[in-house]
C-alpha cells in the first residue's frame, strides 16, 4: 500500500470516528425531539376556529400545512435511502433538492417573520399575563416563545448537518465509511422531521391560540402590514 492510500484510509477513519462520536453524543441527550415527554399534550387552551383567527395567523397556518406536506415527501425520500442506500436515482436526488430548497426559501422566511413580527409583542403579553415559567429573583422567566426560538436554531443546525452528511456520504470511496455517514445523515434527517412537526404542533395548538387571546385586532393589522418587508430575504 502506498503512502497516498494510507493517507486516504487514515482520513476516512478520522471521519468515521468523528461521526460515531457525533451520533453517540446526540443519542445520549436526555431529551430528544424523537422522544419528547408529553410533547403532544399541550396545556388546555380554548380552541380557536380557523375563520376566527386574524388573517396574519391564517397565513402562518396555511404555511404550516404546506410545510407538513413537504416533510412527508422528505420522509419518504429518507426511507428509500435507508432501504436502498445511496443511488444516483433522479427521483431521490430531486426529492432531496426540493426539500432543502423549500427549507432555505420557505421555512427560514416563515421563521423570520414570526421572530420579527409576532413573537416580540406576544412574548411581552405572555410575561405580563403570567404565561411563563417560575423563576427566582435572579432568573429571567421563560415562555413558549423562548422554546420556539430555540427550535428555529435547532432546525438550521439539523438541516445543515443532514445536508452535509448526505453530500459527504456520496463522495466517500470506502463502502463502510459511506454506510456509517449515510446512517448518521438519516438519523439527523429524522430528528429534523420530528422537530419540525412538533414545532408546528406547538404553534398551532399553543402559540396561535395565545396570540388570539392576548393580541388585539388593530395590533394584528399593524403586524400584517409589515409581513411583506421580509419577503425578499
Amino acid at each position: 500500500m502506498n503512502k497516498e492510500n494510507v493517507r486516504i484510509n487514515n482520513e476516512e477513519q478520522i471521519i468515521t470516528d468523528h461521526i460515531k462520536r457525533f451520533v453517540e453524543k446526540e443519542s445520549d441527550e436526555e431529551l430528544s425531539p424523537m422522544n419528547p415527554p408529553d410533547a403532544y399534550s399541550p396545556p388546555t387552551l380554548e380552541s380557536v376556529n380557523y375563520e376566527d383567527y386574524h388573517p396574519l395567523i391564517q397565513k402562518f397556518l396555511d404555511e404550516h400545512k404546506i410545510g407538513l406536506k413537504a416533510l412527508e415527501k422528505f420522509e419518504n425520500v429518507l426511507s428509500k435511502f435507508q432501504n436502498e442506500g445511496l443511488t444516483s436515482n433522479k427521483e431521490f436526488n430531486e426529492g432531496l433538492k426540493d426539500f432543502f430548497t423549500f427549507f432555505d426559501n420557505k421555512v427560514t422566511i416563515h421563521n423570520l417573520k414570526e421572530e420579527k413580527i409576532l413573537f416580540p409583542l406576544l412574548q411581552e403579553r405572555l410575561l405580563v399575563n403570567g404565561e411563563h415559567s417560575s423563576a427566582s429573583s435572579n432568573e429571567i422567566p421563560k415562555t413558549v416563545i423562548d422554546m420556539l426560538e430555540d427550535d428555529h436554531i435547532k432546525m438550521i443546525q439539523l438541516a445543515s448537518v443532514t445536508f452535509n452528511f448526505l453530500g459527504l456520504a456520496s463522495r466517500l470511496p470506502d463502502p463502510k465509511s459511506r454506510a456509517i455517514t449515510l446512517d448518521a445523515s438519516l438519523e439527523q434527517g429524522k430528528r429534523l422531521i420530528e422537530l419540525l412537526r412538533l414545532h408546528i404542533f406547538r404553534e398551532d395548538n399553543v402559540v396561535f391560540p395565545l396570540s388570539h387571546k392576548y393580541i388585539k385586532k388593530e395590533e394584528f393589522d399593524l403586524m400584517d402590514s409589515k409581513v411583506t418587508m421580509y419577503d425578499h430575504y
